[in-house]
């Protein structure tokens, strides 16, 4: 029977017994440990949820106007909702213990390793351009042949221990390193309470100095609609979209947090909860941030914080900025390379048990990307453009387009007329954000190579 048992899983073109395995890892051997809590899910979720797309938020409110940018900012969460909770919902309908082995049910094995992929590209680029801004924050960055300092220089001075390769591979091996070593979620829930706790101390400061501001006068009311002076104007309003698409994307950490939760019926909760949280942050990120640099705020609002901001204690308002949030990048880091790891395992050992039971494998999959996301941050930091192009396909696939598919498939009976409504939303929202950033990125390269425009 064993032999034949082998046999038959190398012939299954489903990868069903290692998913069977995946929520009851919490009860193997060292993995013996209770369950997770409620506040425990909702910080490793509104963690994966807040990383480097809060920064980009004014700037995208700038560009929409206060009134529309927040607005769809409130509908991102609302159509983020729907596509968490259709794949929940069909999730326990097919007893897929995971995203990828949801697709599978729905689709067959190629659309499964399609989903893995595109969660490994996005995951990949979303870790390094963390480490990108990680290093930027340190150590500093060169733009326009103008070297911007970063605080470690600025506190120090210029050593060669301020170098960016040094100070990102000693982040790697005190910071990193440890925390991407844990083989459970629900481990990181403390660190994931910091990077939350980060996050709200950074919309603290942002509304304290924007209040400062109003109330002496210096800045004035902002602008509540967009400015459509030209084409270029109106092509712009559409590139916004997928910067607040992907502010929510958080759908390759669903399932490895609910398999750990005590009580896995909680996750719809968990899920809305976190999604409120991260709602309120975004609203009052986006409306202070703009309301403080009006026109002037930049596509990345961090670097905002590197000017006199023409207030008393200004530069160091600016350091605990800049570095808080480097700290928070540190910390929703593991939280990413979670859901990488097990997809990336999954594409290359698709029948192999859980890598969680396999030391080896968990620590070879593990190193051979932390080392590519290392070289990456170091040696191409040009691959945040190359990686714009694809997030804007391979994040909105993962968070628009799966879900919706699996809706419209319908395998098991279950959707309703409603789920088929947001699902022809939801892919028109794909479509279209998706469209707009790669023809951008696309008229950016080609007016940049004849000389048009800045």
């Amino acid at each position: 029977m064993p032999s034949a048992d082998r046999k038959h899983r190398r012939r299954s073109p489903s990868p069903r017994p290692q998913q069977r395995l995946l929520p009851q890892l919490h009860k193997h051997d060292d993995l013996a440990l209770d369950g997770a809590s409620f506040s425990g899910a909702v910080f490793n979720l509104s963690t994966t949820i807040v990383g480097a797309g809060i920064m980009a938020l004014p700037a995208a409110v700038k560009q929409l106007g206060m009134v529309p940018g927040l607005i769809v900012i409130v509908l991102g969460a609302i159509i983020t909702d729907a596509s968490i909770e259709m794949i929940l919902r069909f999730s326990r309908a097919s007893k897929a213990a995971s995203y990828s082995g949801l697709v599978g049910d729905a689709f067959g094995g190629v659309a499964r390793t399609l989903l893995q992929g595109c969660i490994v590209v996005n995951n990949v680029s979303a870790l390094v351009v963390y480490m990108i801004i990680i290093g930027d924050v340190l150590s500093g960055t060169w733009s326009d042949g103008v070297h911007y300092p970063g605080v470690m220089e600025e506190w120090f001075g210029q050593y060669w221990w301020i170098k960016r390769s040094f100070l990102l591979l000693l982040t790697t091996f005190i910071v990193l390193a440890p925390l991407i070593s844990f083989k459970r979620m629900d481990s990181l829930r403390y660190t994931s309470a910091l990077s939350v706790g980060l996050a709200v101390v950074f919309v603290v400061i942002t509304a304290g100095v924007a209040i400062v501001k109003v109330i002496n006068g210096s800045i004035g009311m902002p602008r509540l609609l967009p400015e459509l002076v030209d084409q270029a104007s109106f092509r712009n309003l559409f590139t916004t979209v997928p910067i607040i698409v992907t502010a929510y994307n958080c759908h390759h950490n669903i399932h490895p947090i609910e398999n750990e939760l005590q009580d896995p019926t909680q996750m719809k909760s968990i899920m809305r909860t976190s999604i409120t949280l991260c709602l309120i942050v975004y609203v009052a990120t986006s409306f202070f941030g703009f309301l403080l640099f009006g026109n002037h705020t930049l596509d990345d609002v961090l670097a905002n914080f590197d000017a006199d901001l023409g207030i008393p204690y200004s530069s160091l308002i600016n350091d605990v900025v800049r570095v808080s949030y480097c700290i928070h990048l540190m910390l929703v880091f593991p939280m990413v390379f979670f859901s990488l790891r097990l997809n990336l395992d999954g594409l290359l050992f698709p029948y192999a048990i859980p890598i969680a039971y396999d030391n080896r494998r968990f620590f070879s999959v593990t190193a051979a990307l932390m080392g590519f996301i290392f070289l990456g941050a170091n040696f191409v930091p040009s691959i945040w453009d190359a990686f714009q192009f694809t997030g804007a396909t391979a994040t909105v696939s993962v968070g628009f387009i799966f879900p919706a598919a699996i809706a419209l498939r319908n395998t098991h009976g279950i959707a309703t007329q409603k789920d088929r409504l947001v699902s022809w939303v939801m892919i028109l929202v794909a479509v279209s954000s998706s469209t707009a950033a790669i023809s951008s990125d696309i008229y950016s390269i080609f007016s940049s190579g004849n000389g048009v425009g800045g």
